[in-house]
């Protein structure tokens, strides 16, 4: 199942699934709020709704240099465990808004990711029973600060400003999303990203197992995945699209502040 959220045209926050109409994608309207319940008729064309975040993290767990490729181009070692770091909920936008640049800043990057939406409260997760706990994948783009970044060792200015983790525009469950699906990014239609995730130095089991030995994930926490080569500078006015394989694409323009 392909999961979405959206705000009709009454103004109605409503949940769904991800459908086409003519070929072109749409949404249907589920009876349950959340988006778990049978389905009703009401189907509407994108154009009609906000496509809204899919989940409702109270953090999102994101993972650095998790492709060797990416670790190359940053002048980085391979790490010897996963290098986490968080993003806050002010930080979520949906698909198709607009995200603001921060201001003064000569260098914000944009970062295809694949994102793990977690389904329950969980704790200490052996990586053998990972996959129990995840609800299904989405598409992030980690934006970063890279300014701050070199500056600060926390990355709070970097990665925590509003709007810098585009999130959508589905959910889809584990079945949809192949073991080596591709990720890819692309600014106004040039391709600029493109990997696989067979090609993650850490799989999610042992992600969710280290992450959850550390602290305990709620139900529509997010684990952004890493990054692949290929990160560069976002301007004025660019339309960013991450694609992972399985899921669909997540849109977003920029504009500077």
């Amino acid at each position: 199942m392909k999961r979405v959220r959206f705000r009709d045209d009454a103004g109605n926050v409503r949940g769904g699934r991800w459908t086409t109409i003519d070929g072109d994608p749409a949404v249907t309207s589920a009876a349950d709020p959340v988006g778990d319940g049978s389905f009703d008729d009401d189907t509407y064309r994108l154009d009609e709704v906000e496509v809204l975040p899919p989940s409702h993290p109270t953090k999102i767990v994101c993972v650095g240099l998790n492709y060797r490729d990416h670790a190359a181009e940053q002048g980085k070692s391979v790490p010897d465990r996963p290098m986490l770091f968080l993003k806050t909920p002010n930080t979520i936008r949906g698909h198709g808004a607009t995200v603001t640049l921060p201001k003064g800043k000569s260098r914000v990057d944009h970062e295809a990711e694949l994102a793990v939406v977690i389904g329950q409260r969980c704790r200490n997760v052996d990586r053998e029973n990972a996959e129990d706990v995840i609800a299904g994948f989405t598409c992030m783009n980690d934006l970063s600060n890279r300014d701050d970044q070199q500056r600060e060792q926390n990355w709070v200015r970097a990665k925590a400003f509003d709007g810098a983790a585009p999130l959508g525009p589905l959910i889809a469950t584990p079945d949809h999303v192949p073991r080596d699906a591709t990720v890819e990014c692309r600014v106004n239609g040039e391709l600029r990203q493109q990997s696989s995730r067979e090609e993650f130095i850490f799989s999610i089991p042992e992600l969710i197992e280290e992450i959850t030995a550390y602290m305990t994930l709620e139900p529509g926490d997010v684990i952004s995945t890493g990054t692949p080569a290929g990160v560069g500078p976002l301007e004025d006015g660019d339309r960013v699209e991450i694609t992972v394989e399985g899921i669909g694409t997540l849109a977003n323009d920029v504009e500077s502040a």
